[in-house]
């Protein structure tokens, strides 16, 4: 298992500052945000490349409109993806991490043709038989990330986003980015269900996201984070386990407290 870090939760003026002291930390890996990253891409892998520390993946953040009526909409959307596929490409990253959708329902109710519901979850299918292929082409993954109720109504669960896989013939290429955090809002029993989806070995987790139950560090918090390595040992988890805590994307005023923490934290997890 790989450890990696959202890049706004390490302290630092310059990246490459941020990058000696995750590299001080062990920890091997980068998320950076799309936002403004495609004109970073030169700066952020050429400092990559100096600390031998590699990019995880692209994290979509905040950015909505792939399940929304308007199809100017739906298509400005999955444009920022296809330029995130470019992104994660050009700096050697995993994988893209989108949230499908933010907030309320936006479709009309065509009942007894479709309800709203339905009709966004057509749109999701069809959505990722689109981009599918072109992360294949590209050489990267996309990971759909579920978040709590409080956040979205649509795709909460991690088994809700294994069923959309399902209808996409488990692509190799689509996976399913499980929080923590999310799932311990959500889920009946976390670890429970993230043993059962590792224990049904079809490669449906592409990434884990990492925040105690408060959203602070891993141990800070109400979750048993030895029983969740314990888990990911057993099962031989091999992909990128990402901290993600606090407020994913406007975490750099936090950094200084997140770097007090983050040795415990690390040993915490690293711990056999």
């Amino acid at each position: 298992m790989k450890i990696a870090i959202q890049e706004d939760m390490l302290p630092g003026r310059t990246l490459r500052v941020k990058l000696r002291h995750a590299r001080e930390l062990g920890i091997e890996g980068i998320e950076f945000w799309s936002e403004g990253l495609t004109a970073r891409v030169p700066e952020v892998a050429e400092a990559l490349a100096e600390s031998g520390i590699a990019a995880s993946a692209v994290n979509m953040g905040r950015v909505d409109g792939f399940l929304y009526p308007d199809a100017k909409e739906r298509d400005a959307a999955v444009s920022k993806m296809r330029q995130a596929f470019a992104d994660a490409s050009d700096i050697g990253a995993a994988g893209v991490t989108f949230v499908p959708h933010r907030g309320e329902n936006k479709q009309p109710d065509l009942t007894p043709f479709k309800t709203p519901i339905e009709i966004e979850f057509e749109l999701m299918v069809w959505l990722l038989r689109g981009v599918s292929d072109l992360a294949y082409a590209i050489g990267v993954e996309l990971y759909m990330q579920p978040v709590n109720r409080y956040e979205t109504h649509f795709l909460n669960r991690v088994e809700q986003a294994i069923h959309i896989r399902r209808q996409i013939q488990d692509h190799p290429h689509v996976k399913v980015a499980a929080n923590l955090f999310h799932m311990a809002l959500e889920e009946v029993n976390p670890l429970a269900c993230l043993r059962e989806t590792l224990a049904a070995e079809k490669n449906d987790i592409g990434q884990i996201y990492l925040a105690d139950s408060n959203r602070r560090l891993p141990g800070q918090g109400l979750l048993d984070y030895d029983a969740v390595m314990r888990t990911l040992r057993a099962f031989d988890y091999q992909g990128w386990l990402t901290l993600e805590c606090g407020a994913p994307g406007q975490n750099a005023e936090y950094a200084n407290d997140f770097a007090d923490g983050l040795p415990t934290c690390l040993e915490k997890l690293r711990r056999e």
